[in-house]
């Protein structure tokens, strides 16, 4: 089973840094791959607490330009990997994901300088009307992106978790301490930094609104949902600026919905 088990996160993380190129089915979000490594290593429960937590500082993570973003695939791969395989606590290993992040960021730079040579190959072969090596240079340069992250996670699953366990024990207290303090506080920063992207006055309210009903020790996250899907549509249902052609009665707008409105924009 243990050697099932690194096949399949060998599996995740070759899928993982070839999303970072692709985009197509999001495996290089942290949750989804924390998750996926946690289902396959049998530790579904902490997969998913660290791909939350991960993911809340990736969502500022973005390539603006010529700048690219810390590599939130390795990232999330290799802090699963040292929490559902080498048992690190989850906070550890969000401290840990940063400097991971930045590796990661090199080996994308790295690897992507070698690509700009295989597409003059894919160049030259589309020139000689070679079909098939145009295809097999754009295969080529994708699975290197998946080797990318899958090389670096064979060599940390490499390392015994004894290594692991004893390397973290030779961490003084005040360092773990503060490396888990700043894990909160990257957390913070992350989510702060997508609120400033989205902010508006018209959502403050519910920004607020939120902070409130979450200090209900009665409410769980379940509740707090459902409170803010049915407070979106009593919103959507009200707000003039989604029922433009009404009137001071409302009888402008009459038999059009403006939920499925929104929802038909989006098809």
């Amino acid at each position: 089973m243990a050697f099932v088990s690194v096949i399949l996160v060998l599996v995740v993380a070759f899928l993982a840094g070839m999303e970072s190129v692709l985009d197509q089915w999001q495996f290089h979000q942290p949750i989804l791959n924390c998750t996926m490594i946690g289902i396959v290593t049998g530790h579904p429960l902490e997969g998913v607490i660290l791909g939350g937590t991960l993911q809340l500082i990736a969502l500022g993570w973005m390539n603006i330009g010529a700048a690219m973003a810390p590599d939130a695939a390795l990232a999330g791969v290799a802090s699963a990997i040292f929490v559902c395989m080498k048992g690190m606590d989850v906070q550890e290993a969000v401290a840990v994901a940063i400097p991971m992040a930045v590796a990661g960021l090199a080996l994308t730079i790295f690897v992507r300088t070698i690509t700009v040579g295989i597409a003059h190959a894919a160049d030259a072969a589309a020139s000689r009307g070679n079909v098939g090596g145009v295809e097999f240079c754009h295969i080529g340069a994708l699975m290197i992106q998946g080797l990318r992250v899958a090389i670096p996670a064979g060599v940390i699953m490499a390392i015994p978790a004894e290594a692991v366990q004893a390397g973290l024990e030779a961490i003084p207290s005040w360092i773990t301490t503060g490396l888990s303090t700043a894990g909160g506080f990257i957390v913070v920063v992350g989510y702060a930094m997508v609120i400033n992207m989205m902010a508006s006055g018209k959502v403050w309210p519910f920004f607020f609104l939120g902070f409130a009903l979450a200090s209900l020790s009665e409410l769980g996250l379940v509740a707090l949902g459902i409170i803010g899907v049915v407070i979106a549509l009593v919103y959507v249902q009200l707000s003039p600026e989604f029922n433009s052609g009404g009137s001071a009665g409302g009888g402008g707008g009459a038999g059009v919905d403006p939920v499925d409105a929104i929802l038909n924009d989006y098809e």
